[in-house]
């Protein structure tokens, strides 16, 4: 189901359409594929012949829609603002970490409770799972794609394997992983 909204901007109506949860989804894999494959610029971004000619092609054929550059560059700051509300909650206190298993963002009681004052309508980042989470770090955050584990657009595999490059001397809280076992944060290193 597509919604189409008509802007009126002067004497001028272009035609949106609203993206669906499917298409965002698909873009976002479509975005880790092309990542994957180091289509990326050397400023780290998709050039607009990139998604021009690779990326909305392929989400058009996928999905049956028409997205047009300007839709995806709306898409696009969407998934950065998505992405930057996650690294203010990672960033809050070092008391937050990331369990990859459950897609969910983790901290005692009295980091989550401090949290909260400053952030109310946050609550649900408690509780909520967040499937898109590696997915944006690899897009827009600091995860780096080295097109080690490269696939073919539109193939079944999953593209969400990914190296970070080394921090030299540093651990960024997306390092950091919750062990369960001795209900302790960890720095993982490569051999884990």
């Amino acid at each position: 189901m597509h919604i189409q909204v008509i802007l009126s901007m002067g004497d001028s109506r272009e035609k949106y359409n609203v993206w669906t949860i499917e298409e965002s989804n698909e873009l976002l894999k479509i975005m880790v594929d092309a990542a994957m494959r180091g289509w990326r610029d050397k400023n780290g971004v998709f050039s607009k012949k990139t998604v021009e000619k690779k990326i909305l092609p392929a989400l058009n054929d996928k999905i049956g829609c028409a997205k047009t550059i300007t839709q995806y560059q709306s898409r696009l700051k969407w998934f950065k603002g998505r992405y930057n509300s996650y690294c203010k909650l990672m960033r809050h206190n070092s008391g937050f970490g990331w369990d990859p298993e459950t897609k969910k963002f983790t901290a005692n009681d009295e980091v989550w409770e401090d949290y909260f004052k400053s952030h109310p309508k946050h609550e649900h980042y408690r509780t909520d799972t967040f499937e898109d989470y590696e997915d944006l770090r690899i897009v827009v955050g600091t995860g780096t794609a080295t097109g080690k584990h490269s696939i073919g657009v539109g193939d079944d595999t999953d593209a969400r394997k990914f190296e970070i490059e080394e921090n030299r001397g540093t651990s960024l809280i997306d390092d950091y992983v919750f062990d369960h076992n001795i209900g302790e944060y960890f720095v993982q290193s490569d051999g884990q």
